[in-house]
């Protein structure tokens, strides 16, 4: 297992709970300002969300985001296996890129604001464009993660954040809007 880490950033969390019970890991450290590794590596290579904190696990898989690596060294410690972690790493990105940055539009209104804050969900609709290569978010049903990510996109037309260049979303967007589910609940909320 090797956790990446930028010192004092929130991958702080995870690597103390990795000395804390002595779980086998390496540090690496990443320079966020330069997206480099220790090593010189291109950050981006490793998680292209650019950010930490971010795992790779025994297997080979990356997992990002802290909510879904402190749940897997928390249940690892526990002994629990089989919990779905990229379930939780992609709620946690929802929550905490996509909500949190548009839904900062409700609030700011200055043109500079608003404008550094569309260049920053661009970067994070780009990575979820990128993920959305089947019919949902994860695995072959509609799950959670499906509802949480259609009520957040619902705003970028209110904030004029064009989805245009994200065929994959737009495409999403599209089934899922049309889905019984959320037709009925956008009706029930004087959505339609």
């Amino acid at each position: 297992m090797k956790l990446y880490y930028s010192p004092g950033a929130c991958s702080m969390a995870a690597h103390i709970l990795v000395n804390e019970w002595n779980i086998p890991c390496e540090f690496e450290k990443v320079d966020l300002k330069a997206h480099k590794t220790q090593d010189g590596t291109d950050f981006y290579r490793v998680n292209p969300k650019g950010y930490v904190p971010a795992m790779i696990l025994d297997d080979g898989q990356l997992l990002t985001e802290n909510i879904a690596i402190l749940s897997y060294l928390n249940d690892r410690r526990n002994g629990v296996q089989g919990a779905n972690y990229q379930f939780l790493e992609w709620l946690a990105f929802i929550s905490t890129e996509l909500h949190k940055g548009i839904g900062s539009l409700f609030t700011f209104t200055e043109p500079a604001v608003v404008g550094m804050i569309k260049d920053k969900v661009a970067k994070r609709l780009k990575i979820v464009d990128e993920k959305l290569v089947g019919e949902y978010l994860l695995q072959d049903e509609f799950s959670a993660a499906d509802a949480y990510l259609v009520t957040i996109l619902s705003w970028c037309r209110k904030f004029q954040i064009d989805l245009k260049p994200y065929s994959n979303i737009s495409r999403y967007l599209e089934r899922m809007n049309n889905r019984p589910s959320v037709q009925k609940t956008m009706k029930e909320e004087g959505l339609l």
